[in-house]
């Protein structure tokens, strides 16, 4: 395949389209969640993830894990859990069975503030997919989100 190949130029075209979707998406909710609840579109994603950890063996996320599923490198998770636990959001503790393993746990205030913000970051995920429907490009982006149906 040659750098004119039209495949790959349709390939680059649909991967634009959904960067530029995930881009007003992203700025929609971050606006919303910053204005209503004072976090950003990370820490809502944060506190999310953790809450639905459980307690009891095997039931914490490692560290990485927590990165890999908010999407950010080990250390710029780690600075994020820094500063959520210095709002009392969040509270970190060493494994019982692996001194090097450190997990974090929501904190009551923490699991309060999601449950305001959750209402918030789904209204504003309407409003931006709406929006975003409007347009040729990505309204099949669109549809294509709002038809997948994922168990958590």
């Amino acid at each position: 395949m040659t750098a004119t190949d039209p495949a790959l130029t349709a390939l680059a075209q649909g991967w634009c389209a959904l960067s530029l979707l995930h881009g007003k998406i992203d700025a929609h909710i971050e606006r919303a969640l910053q204005s209503g609840h004072d976090l950003s579109v990370r820490e809502y994603s944060l506190l999310d993830v953790l809450s639905r950890q459980h307690s009891g063996p095997g039931g914490h996320l490692q560290m990485k894990q927590v990165a890999d599923a908010v999407v950010l490198s080990q250390s710029a998770t780690t600075r994020l859990v820094t500063r959520l636990e210095d709002r009392g959001l969040l509270t970190r503790y060493l494994c019982d069975t692996d001194r090097r393993g450190i997990y974090t746990d929501v904190t009551e205030s923490g699991l309060a503030l999601l449950a305001q913000a959750r209402p918030t970051n789904d209204r504003a995920l309407r409003e931006a997919l709406d929006e975003a429907a409007g347009n040729p490009q990505l309204a099949p982006l669109v549809r294509t989100v709002e038809a997948l149906h994922i168990s958590a």
